[in-house]
């Protein structure tokens, strides 16, 4: 009989029992995280829970060992996790079979993308745990094929995203249908007042739990940024593969079709791309998501919508093809990486037109970005201008506002005033 490994103490210390330990062991849990350590306690003992922290923290696990654990498995269905998109329900719903391998516990996910009659199946075999996104939910609910009346587990996960994306309807339609006593969980990267009045409707004195330090960076993600044209980003990307030689990257860019063309581009180098967007089938995203997963891919090139469900701990570098519009979504990019205590890379590819939008974000984050240079590239010269002298490189012209002076003996020179980042906001400008 193969002999199982030592069950993690750190995790019994909360509450944890034996079946669940089984399988945190077999996955490799060892140490809670610091909102695992404060939430799973609180969810064992009944509470409602409001709790925030910074993506990749393991936000899942917090909220899934406790409920997983207080199921019972000759009820059908006890517990109800709404999350924004199809990708994060299917993450969610392989992370929560994973903890309850052993409790014998039955999880499903139902979401848009995949043919109603695959999910009626599934939810005919009376699962005990339900993950889906709300659209999805409620059209179930109107085909009679999920029945949530009875529901004894409530769990929001990224409730700001559903907020973003306009869920909150929806949210309080599924939510308003429980009739049972219930708890209800809700966790989110940040809360702002919309989330904390949807607490006060849904929520029966809520512990509140906040680990994130009031910081919305991952302290172990390493920020750089590349002076790059448009015409130079190809060129910007390969140098990044080609000296960090990243064992696992997501590139980010603005738009599909911009994902489309870097994927076949970075492909057609040899760096093995795919690309990932609204305009794939479900099936295909799932696909391409399974590979990068268990590392058989290691360059994918994605949008921000089709990104959010990605929840990968090894992820080592990120990068911007684009800088984001909104700066908001620059910390939840980055956030990728860096991830339960690894070290990870951010780097952006910035044009001088973006100076003022990199020098937000760094006020966003209360911290400079720092310029990085890579062996084989060099950025262009602006067409508009004359060749930048020795004391004026493209990067500096986007990081310092330049000064001339005039010394004693007439000669004219050259001075790149450097500043520490969005508190130097004035002489932060760039050009």
């Amino acid at each position: 009989m193969q002999k199982h490994p030592d069950l993690p103490k750190p995790f019994a210390d909360l509450g944890v029992e034996p079946p669940i330990l089984r399988a945190l062991a077999k996955i490799g849990y060892e140490e809670p995280s610091p909102i695992q350590r404060e939430m799973i306690p609180k969810i064992l003992s009944g509470h409602d829970v409001l709790g925030q922290a910074k993506t990749g923290t393991g936000k899942t696990a917090a909220f899934g060992i406790p409920t997983l654990q207080k199921l019972d498995r000759n009820k059908g269905l006890q517990a109800l996790c709404l999350v924004p998109t199809r990708e994060l329900a299917v993450q969610v719903t392989g992370e929560l079979r994973r903890i309850g391998e052993y409790a014998k516990v039955r999880c499903v996910a139902v979401y848009g993308g995949q043919k109603i009659q695959t999910q009626v199946h599934q939810l005919g075999k009376k699962p005990h745990f339900c993950v889906g996104t709300p659209g999805r939910v409620m059209d179930m609910m109107g085909r009679g094929h999920l029945d949530i009346r009875n529901v004894e587990f409530a769990l929001l996960d990224e409730v700001d995203r559903m907020l973003d994306i306009g869920f909150r309807d929806d949210i309080k339609k599924i939510l308003g249908q429980i009739r049972a006593a219930h708890q209800t969980v809700f966790v989110s990267a940040t809360i702002d007042g919309e989330i904390r009045r949807l607490s006060k409707q849904y929520m029966k004195d809520p512990q509140e739990i906040n680990v994130s330090r009031d910081s919305l960076t991952v302290d172990m993600i390493d920020q750089f940024f590349i002076t790059a044209e448009r015409r130079d980003k190809d060129r910007a990307i390969k140098a990044i593969l080609k000296n960090d030689n990243p064992d696992r990257v997501i590139v980010f860019t603005n738009t599909k079709a911009a994902a489309r063309k870097v994927a076949a581009r970075l492909h057609k180098e040899g760096f093995g791309a795919m690309e990932i967007h609204g305009d794939l089938i479900q099936k295909k995203r799932e696909a391409v998501l399974d590979k990068f997963r268990k590392n058989r891919l290691k360059v994918l090139v994605a949008t921000d919508l089709a990104a959010r469900g990605i929840d990968v701990h090894d992820v080592t570098h990120i990068i911007n093809y684009d800088l984001p519009p909104e700066i908001q979504v620059y910390v939840h990019r980055i956030g990728r990486t860096g991830r339960m205590g690894k070290r990870g890379k951010a780097v952006s590819l910035v044009t001088r037109e973006e100076g003022k939008l990199l020098t937000d974000i760094e006020m966003l984050i209360n911290a400079q970005i720092e310029e990085i240079h890579y062996d084989g590239y060099k950025p262009s010269p602006r067409q508009s201008e004359q060749p930048a002298t020795p004391a004026q490189s493209p990067g500096e012209v986007l990081a310092g506002r330049m000064q001339t002076t005039s010394n004693s003996e007439g000669q004219t020179t050259t001075n790149v005033r450097r500043t520490l980042g969005g508190r130097f906001k004035p002489a932060r400008r760039r050009r």
